[in-house]
């Protein structure tokens, strides 16, 4: 069970990952932030690419990271522009919120995906499915109230509708994902999943820094100024261990992609800890209650998807 203890530890790192971003945004201009998470990831990735493409020594292993022209590279552009438009949204909603109300709302995701999946291919829900999907949206009601004593106005609060965008970006990225790894003969493209990681962060970095230059720098002095904290650098390195654990563990035989997905959804309880103990965040007797009805949902949809 080698995937399952690699699923848990891939949440347990998302949860860190929302939690340094939460801090990496306390007073800070979200673009530069972003930026420079986009161009560490990059850094991270970027020794697989050139080892990839200049030697064999790579070859076989789980570093290696495929070649493609444009052919291939355009399914991974517009992967870029659907994620960084997720991220976009999520780091200005989770600046704004308590990461104790985000984190809940973030792992309604695989609801999202459930329900595009209905719409987009066709597939037919069982009635645990149908429970789950239920209590997601019954927790995101009682969210909503928890909010009000925090003055947080769900229905015109635009910081929330940030964050439920990019929750719905993050699951068209999600479907789009499962188009990418298909293989050809199941309807599928069927690329690379180290190509796709490596360089959807090289693309995105390369966006967020025309958003910079373009739109941030000439208004920087009348906006939030930006200063540097160490937990940016962190935000990218728990971020992209997180992903490289997620498809290492689902290239292990045995592995249950229905389960790996369910676990990583479980980061909440990190991030939702991290919130209360670190940040301090109030509320938090009712927002458990709204968090437990969270993952019943999960576990829910991952008995109606056995």
């Amino acid at each position: 069970m080698n995937w399952l203890i690699l699923a848990f530890l891939s949440a347990a790192l998302l949860g860190c990952y929302d939690s340094f971003k939460k801090e990496a945004l306390k007073a800070n201009a979200v673009i530069p932030v972003l930026f420079l998470n986009t161009l560490f990831s990059s850094l991270i990735f970027l020794p697989f690419i050139i080892m990839s493409a200049s030697s064999d020594a790579l070859d076989g292993s789980i570093f290696h990271v495929g070649s493609g022209g444009w052919d291939v590279h355009k399914y991974v552009v517009l992967k870029s522009v659907i994620v960084l438009s997720s991220w976009i949204l999520g780091y200005f909603g989770m600046k704004h919120l308590p990461l104790t109300i985000v984190g809940p709302i973030n792992a309604t995701r695989p609801v999202v995906v459930l329900i595009g999946a209905l719409l987009v291919f066709g597939e037919r829900l069982n009635g645990w499915q149908w429970a789950g999907v239920l209590l997601a949206v019954l927790s995101f009601l009682m969210l909503s109230r928890s909010g009000k004593k925090e003055g947080i106005d769900f229905k015109h609060d635009h910081w929330i509708w940030m964050i439920v965008g990019s929750v719905a970006l993050g699951a068209v990225s999600g479907l789009y994902d499962k188009y990418l790894m298909a293989p050809a003969t199941s309807g599928g493209v069927g690329l690379d999943r180290m190509l796709v990681q490596s360089w959807y962060n090289i693309y995105q970095c390369f966006m967020m820094l025309a958003v910079l230059v373009l739109l941030w720098w000439p208004k920087h002095r009348e906006t939030t100024p930006f200063h540097w904290h160490w937990s940016i650098i962190f935000v990218s390195i728990f971020l992209s261990v997180a992903d490289f654990v997620y498809f290492y563990s689902l290239s292990l035989p045995d592995a249950m992609i229905s389960i790996v997905s369910m676990v990583r959804r479980g980061s909440v309880v990190v991030s939702f800890l991290f919130g209360a103990v670190f940040f301090h965040e109030r509320n938090l007797k009712a927002k458990v209650f709204d968090l437990a009805l969270v993952l019943l949902g999960m576990v829910f949809l991952y008995i109606g998807s056995k």
